[in-house]
């Protein structure tokens, strides 16, 4: 499903950067980040000509900074995969022009955004750093002004003494941490710290000063950026509780086109052995439905036959996801299934690490 790239023109915004800085393309997709409020205390969209007005800090950094913004700004409720596709190819148009990339993004579905471009941009070498905002500029209190000038200290942030950039992969930067793309979980609200870093440490953290964790942080790739143009949107999630019935489970196993389903499970990946749920599980596999293994725990790590509730899973075709998050699990299912590879090549990719997502043994 390749997009056609609107013509989209570039703001440059005033600094104080010398020739040698680093540059730095923000890309606006919408959200509480790019709303302001006037002088009648109304919510309104954010004039980005006169963002270094609402903003003055920005004047201060040393970097070159454009700015390029979607026409028409999305409710990240409303962000959907041609829209993950449009922001990777966007990336790839400018990607030799500038050394790294701040993506300003609604909260709600930020993490899922961050997951799917982590596996659209393989080969990436240059940051690509998500940040957005709980409140608006503008309002009292607000966290805007000090996520965006954090994560573009980020996506600026070189190796000591050389042109080498720091973070060579997908992050989300929130409230002083920055997440790997992959592991990010939005977990609040009504607080600032609206994301946490699950099944793996932090990337950086932001306090007087910017502390990287260099070692966490995935090594400089080979080769050159690979920029994917496909995503199967045929997917679905299946949430295990309590009572569900054969008639819930046989409605989203059986929805007529389904290639793929995260099926979130207890535990380490345990599910019910009752024989009408094998009998689904089985009769997906034969129409080639693959189905992804997560845990709902928020800490866990699928290990299928640990326990006799989830050992018969293998045999029916069912892929371990390992402490793979559910975000990165669908957007994985959506990339892989995308990719229209064989069935042995399919379920290779899926059951292991391709962008830091699930973490080895």
């Amino acid at each position: 499903m390749p997009v056609s790239l609107p013509d989209l023109p570039l703001l440059t915004l005033p600094t104080v950067a010398d020739a040698a800085a680093p540059r730095l393309l923000m890309l606006y997709t919408g959200g509480t980040v790019g709303m302001a409020v006037n002088k009648r205390r109304e919510l309104v969209p954010m004039p980005f000509d006169k963002l270094d007005r609402l903003m003055p800090e920005l004047r201060q950094l040393a970097y070159h900074i454009e700015l390029l913004a979607l026409p028409e700004p999305i409710d990240s409720s409303n962000v959907t995969p041609a829209d993950w596709l449009l922001l990777a190819q966007l990336i790839g148009q400018h990607y030799a022009d500038f050394d790294g990339f701040v993506v300003l993004h609604g909260t709600d579905t930020m993490a899922y955004s961050a997951a799917a471009l982590s596996f659209l941009l393989e080969h990436l070498g240059k940051p690509v750093v998500f940040t957005g905002a709980q409140l608006p500029v503008g309002r009292t209190r607000s966290d805007a002004t000090r996520n965006l000038l954090t994560a573009l200290e980020i996506a600026a942030a070189r190796h000591p003494g050389t042109s080498t950039m720091r973070l060579p992969e997908v992050g989300l930067f929130f409230d002083d941490i920055l997440i790997r793309g992959t592991r990010a979980k939005k977990v609040e609200s009504q607080q600032f710290a609206a994301f946490k870093s699950e099944n793996y440490p932090p990337l950086a953290r932001a306090g007087i000063t910017l502390t990287f964790a260099d070692k966490d942080i995935r090594p400089l790739p080979a080769a050159r950026l690979r920029v994917h143009e496909r995503l199967a949107e045929n997917v679905a999630v299946l949430r295990l509780f309590p009572g569900i019935t054969a008639a819930v489970v046989e409605a989203v196993l059986g929805v007529p086109g389904l290639r793929g389903c995260v099926l979130e499970t207890y535990g380490s990946g345990n599910a019910p052995t009752a024989p009408w749920f094998l009998d689904c599980l089985e009769k997906a596999r034969q129409r080639g439905v693959y189905v992804l293994n997560v845990s709902q725990c928020q800490e866990g790590r699928v290990v299928q036959g640990h326990y006799e509730t989830s050992a018969r899973l293998s045999s029916l075709g069912v892929i371990g996801g390992d402490d793979i998050t559910s975000e990165a699990a669908i957007t994985k299912l959506m990339f892989v299934l995308g990719l229209g590879l064989g069935e042995a090549e399919t379920r290779r990719l899926l059951s292991h690490d391709l962008r830091g997502e699930i973490t080895p043994q």
